[in-house]
């Protein structure tokens, strides 16, 4: 039989992708002031995820500064695509679109200021991918509104889902005829946390 590595967290470490400046300003600040970003790994999946998938137009819950948007616009850019984010707080979300100016990405990602949920009951689709990191406890009420605004073969991308609050979330979408998920249970550097899960459901009809 195979062996495996020793201190597999510690040789995985040596695979975090590289990242700009910019992005390491921001991981920077997030570190300082407490702001939970995705970290460069899962950055990385959600650009490779948009880009394989061909995504045009995105939607995001959860602004914060704006690290997860720049890997979402910058893995559509070359389909032209959008994002359109949700943030909660004025202030962040004026400081992510600063970081959007810097990153050259301002046309690319129109910023909306409000509570998710409401924002989304005002929203008409369809989206081709959706990324999920808001309050956890928000998860379960948003599901019905990601099915409604996501395409059938679009994917939901939800972070977060080891979080107790996600819990009602996990379990409603596994059980839902309407989607094909896979939770996935892993060491993310630099995430917050370093130990989560992550959800990736297919809506299917």
């Amino acid at each position: 039989m195979s062996q495996m590595m020793d201190h597999l967290e510690s040789y995985f470490r040596g695979f975090v992708p590289r990242r700009d400046e910019l992005l390491l300003e921001l991981e920077r600040e997030a570190q300082t002031e407490g702001i939970p970003i995705v970290g460069p790994l899962v950055g990385e999946l959600l650009f490779i995820l948009t880009r394989a998938t061909g995504a045009v137009n995105l939607l995001e819950l959860g602004t914060a500064i704006g690290y997860s948007t720049i890997h979402l616009a910058r893995g559509c850019l070359p389909a032209l695509g959008r994002v359109t984010t949700l943030e909660w707080e004025e202030s962040m979300a004026a400081r992510a679109r600063t970081n959007f100016v810097r990153a050259g990405l301002a046309r690319h990602i129109e910023v909306r200021v409000g509570e998710a949920l409401q924002l989304m009951a005002e929203m008409s689709g369809p989206f081709d991918f959706i990324f999920m990191d808001i309050d956890k406890e928000s998860y379960l009420p948003a599901l019905p509104h990601c099915r409604r605004l996501l395409k059938i073969g679009g994917l939901l991308f939800t972070d977060n889902v080891g979080f107790a609050g996600a819990d009602s979330f996990n379990r409603e979408i596994f059980a839902a005829a309407d989607w094909r998920t896979v939770n996935l249970l892993g060491f993310l550097p630099l995430h917050s946390p370093e130990q989560d899960g992550l959800s990736l459901a297919l809506r299917v009809k």
